[in-house]
């Protein structure tokens, strides 16, 4: 496969998660990464969910892709993030 071909048929939904530690501004923090990447994004649909213990939260964003470089970009923002252990 080329760089250029892709499995995603843009445009498209796409959900991507994150995970990081509890913190007060976090999810308010990473919603503000996302609408710079996909202004349309809607807060109200960001999904949560706390660890066991509740040290860490997972969220759940569905962005609207437009394009492999959105969405790397995206990637590159949420992964730099101080408060974000993991993306997928």
């Amino acid at each position: 496969m080329t760089p250029e071909e892709s499995l995603i048929q843009y445009p498209c939904d796409f959900p991507i998660k994150v995970m990081g530690r509890r913190h007060d501004e976090l999810t308010q923090q990473l919603v503000a990464v996302v609408q710079q990447h996909d202004p349309g994004f809607d807060p109200a649909t960001v999904e949560m969910r706390a660890s066991k213990n509740g040290n860490y939260l997972g969220l759940t964003f569905t962005v609207r892709a437009t394009s492999r470089e959105q969405l790397d970009a995206l990637y590159q923002a949420l992964t730099s993030h101080e408060l974000v252990q993991i993306v997928l």
